[in-house]
């Protein structure tokens, strides 16, 4: 969702784990508030699908109609989410801004997340190409 650079040591990430998938509404003003915090680098959402036709079956090739695959409004640009978010990875610019950023990122969920989450402080995605990126190139 944001624009990416390359950086030569690891960022640290902030792992928010719901108890639940996220609707659309909720991933979209958590997403919002998550971008108000000081010193958030980038924000990537991971869950589960929701594919626009069924791809296998009886009924491959229907339409999904499912409630849930909606535009939603982060930052001022509108994204198709295809997906029921389920982990949100918050990287944090500086390893220094680490606990302010928790702080207030635990403040968000506790508004939001009312049914349980949980938060890790890790690297959770790669920043270097792996020798297998290097192969594919």
């Amino acid at each position: 969702m944001s624009t990416e650079t390359k950086e030569s040591v690891p960022l640290p990430e902030i792992l928010i784990f719901p108890a639940r998938m996220l609707s659309a509404g909720t991933t979209e003003k958590l997403l919002n508030n998550i971008y108000e915090v000081p010193n958030v680098r980038q924000v990537n959402i991971s869950g589960e699908a929701l594919p626009a036709v069924v791809g296998n079956g009886p009924a491959k090739g229907t339409l999904v109609n499912h409630p849930e695959r909606k535009v939603i409004n982060v930052k001022g640009r509108e994204y198709e989410l295809n997906l029921l978010v389920g982990r949100v990875f918050v990287e944090i610019n500086d390893i220094d801004n680490v606990d302010k950023a928790v702080e207030e990122i635990k403040k968000i969920c506790d508004d939001l997340l009312p049914f349980g989450y949980n938060l890790e402080v890790g690297r959770y995605s790669k920043f270097q190409p792996t020798i297998t990126d290097y192969k594919k190139m």
